[in-house]
C-alpha cells in the first residue's frame, strides 16, 4: 500500500512539513512519484517515520536517530554501539535534569522574596531582577 504525504504524516502522527523535514535532512529515504508527481510513501517510509518519531519524542538528536538507523540497517552487528549512544543520551539528559534543578531553586528563591499582596513598586522579585549584577559585561 502506498499513500499520499498527507495521509502518511496522518498515519505517523505527524505534520506534513514533518515528514519533508525528514526527508530533507535525509532521515527519511526519497518516495516514489505517482504519474501526477505526488509523493508515494510506502509502510517501510511508515515505519521509519514513527522509529524517528519515537527517537524525538525521548529528545533525541538528529544525528543520534541517523545513526541509530545506520545501526538499525545492519541487524548482525553486536548492539554496543546502541548502548553507548543511548548512555550518552542519558548522560545529556542528567546534565540537563541537573541544571533545571539549578534553575528550579533559583526561582524559589526569587520567589520566596515576595510575601504576598503589595503594589509592583515595592515588589522585592522586581528589585531583585532590576538589580542583578550576575549579567553585567
Amino acid at each position: 500500500m502506498e499513500y499520499r504525504i498527507g495521509e502518511a504524516a496522518k498515519r505517523a502522527g505527524c505534520k506534513v512539513e514533518t515528514v519533508r523535514y525528514y526527508e530533507q535532512v535525509g532521515l527519511l529515504p526519497q518516495p516514489s512519484r505517482s504519474e501526477g508527481n505526488y509523493r508515494l510513501y510506502s509502510e517501510e517510509h511508515l515505519a521509519q517515520l514513527r522509529f524517528i518519531r519515537h527517537c524525538r519524542s525521548l529528545d533525541m538528536p538528529l544525528e543520534d536517530i541517523r545513526n541509530l538507523l545506520t545501526l538499525r540497517e545492519r541487524p548482525k552487528e553486536h548492539c554496543g554501539e546502541i548502548n553507548a549512544l543511548v548512555d550518552e543520551h542519558i548522560d545529556r539528559v542528567n546534565s540537563q535534569m541537573a541544571l533545571l534543578e539549578q534553575l528550579r531553586e533559583s526561582l524559589m528563591a526569587l520567589r520566596s522574596q515576595c510575601a504576598g499582596p503589595g503594589y509592583t513598586d515595592s515588589c522585592e522579585i522586581v528589585r531583585e531582577l532590576s538589580h542583578c549584577e550576575c549579567h553585567d559585561t
